[in-house]
């Protein structure tokens, strides 16, 4: 490879780099051919730290539940509870991008009050070009609808709550 061929795919990379600062990305991938025998795939990715803020704890002491009025619900400001620790939650099992229709346009595969079968079909996560049926685990009601049309997922994260 000529020396001005290399200055031109660090210049590339270079390019690559700051369109990822630029627009706070966290991966950019490329494939760029130049002939029947000549390409180049590049691929520019940052590891964001995640620091956790110090967590604060108070002595214990003796708490007495709030009296609530029979037939009253508890306050609306208790903690909610983590939809992915739901015995009834789907998750997804890979990283991707969530589709809750099969093609734009379309209605989506289920709504919230559906009764659903298993190995019915709740939503789509395309990874790396391939689109992936999500079936139901098992037969229910589609109780939530956890995630949005079009966004990203991470392996685990909760998509459908079933009863």
């Amino acid at each position: 490879m000529s020396k001005k061929n290399q200055d031109a795919d660090v210049d590339f990379i270079q390019a690559l780099a700051e369109i990822l600062n630029e627009n706070d990305l966290a991966e950019v991938q490329v494939k760029r051919k130049f002939d029947d025998n000549s390409s180049i795939n590049v691929r520019v990715s940052r590891q964001t730290t995640v620091m956790a803020a110090p967590i604060s704890v108070a002595p214990a002491t003796s708490i007495q539940p709030a009296a609530v009025a029979p037939g009253a619900t508890p306050a609306a400001d208790a903690p909610a509870e983590d939809p992915a620790q739901h015995p009834g939650a789907v998750t997804s099992p890979m990283v991707g991008t969530v589709y809750l229709q099969p093609e734009p346009g379309t209605p989506a595969f289920v709504s919230v009050g559906d009764n659903i079968q298993e190995g019915q079909t709740l939503l789509i996560v395309e990874a790396m070009k391939t689109m992936n049926q999500i079936p139901a685990p098992s037969s229910g009601t589609v109780k939530r609808i956890l995630v949005e049309d079009g966004s990203p997922v991470e392996f685990g994260t909760p998509l459908v709550i079933l009863e």
